[in-house]
């Protein structure tokens, strides 16, 4: 059941000030006096991250750092995740607007009815993939018959898999931790290649190699997600969301990101520079924001409707939904994208 807007508020700002998470606005930005009534005026948006604050959520803290949100009459406020975020969950119940998250997965939510609706990229190309061993024989999808990997239960790929290579594997649960894999030469895991390879080899083993999911045809977004209900209300508000949020990573990408990495500092106090410039140099030279093929950044939160179609097909040749229970329209929109 939906609580009321400024009890969710105050609820999720504590969290979020308990946790280190949020970064506060910058006092001196355009639109953020210290005048009560333009404060009051200020329209306040709660997102959900779906992991502690690191690059991977770069244009937030960018736009949040530069104060580009405020300027936008909007009072954000960035709500750390981790491993049990529940992001889809807590935008559908109204305790945040808008969430971080993977738009496959989110297919299968919006089918259970979740209020949700899909709004803008984060990156082009979503960077979950297996991690290998610089040395492993392995270069292939279809070597991974009959080997252990460490992985996400729930993560639709391993099913796509096992259907499209008629194969089959053991699923270690993930325990988001690189120490079974530097222990062992003969690992695989699931990861994040943006952030696990700084880890193992600050470990002291070699630059792990990668098995990319979108070279097997998964080709999915990390995506913004919004609550439907709010966004058909406040199409406005949403608008001068994306917008101030496509700016923030183009600056963070393309300009200086000590603005964001110092916020992301204070959230998250295990964040160093080393990891943060890998991180986010990961993140440049792997076009993930502007995507693979771009050749500028034009793309920069852009979502395509003949992808999602491929995605919905994808969830329905796995019986995950029923042929045609949902359509592009019904899970996606490219309206509130900067014209």
């Amino acid at each position: 059941m939906k609580n009321s807007t400024p009890t969710l508020l105050t609820l999720a700002v504590i969290a979020c000030y308990t946790l280190s998470g949020c970064s506060k606005p910058d006092a001196s930005a355009p639109g953020a006096g210290s005048n009560s009534a333009a404060t009051q005026a200020l329209i306040p948006i709660i997102v959900q991250l779906d992991w502690v604050p690191e690059p991977e959520h770069g244009g937030l803290f960018q736009a949040q750092a530069r104060g580009w949100f405020r300027e936008a009459g909007l009072d954000v406020t960035l709500v750390p995740g981790g491993p049990n975020a529940l992001v889809n969950q807590r935008v559908a119940t109204g305790q945040a607007q808008i969430g971080q998250g993977e738009s496959v997965t989110t297919l299968l939510d919006t089918r259970k009815g979740l209020p949700l609706l899909q709004v803008a990229a984060v990156f082009q190309n979503d960077p979950s993939v297996f991690l290998l061993h610089a040395d492993s024989p392995i270069r292939d999808f279809k070597e991974l018959a009959g080997r252990k990997i460490m992985a996400r239960p729930g993560w639709i790929f391993l099913d796509f898999l096992r259907q499209k290579y008629a194969m089959d594997f053991t699923v270690i649960p993930f325990n988001f931790s690189v120490s079974n894999f530097i222990a062992d030469k003969e690992f695989i895991q699931q990861g994040y290649y943006i952030a696990e390879p700084f880890f193992i080899t600050q470990g002291g083993a070699p630059a792990p190699r990668y098995l990319y999911a979108w070279d097997a045809g998964y080709d999915s977004y990390a995506v913004l997600v919004a609550n439907s209900e709010w966004a058909k209300g406040n199409p406005a508000a949403l608008r001068a969301f994306v917008d101030a949020y496509v700016r923030g990573w183009r600056d963070y990408i393309e300009g200086d990101p000590s603005p964001a990495h110092e916020a992301m500092k204070q959230a998250n106090p295990k964040n160093d520079d080393a990891f943060l410039a890998f991180s986010r140099k990961m993140i440049v030279d792997e076009k993930l924001v502007v995507g693979r093929d771009a050749t500028d950044s034009t793309r920069i939160g852009r979502l395509d409707p003949a992808r999602y179609a491929t995605q919905l097909k994808i969830v329905e040749d796995l019986k995950l939904i029923p042929v045609g229970s949902l359509k592009v329209s019904d899970v996606m929109t490219t309206d509130y994208l900067p014209q």
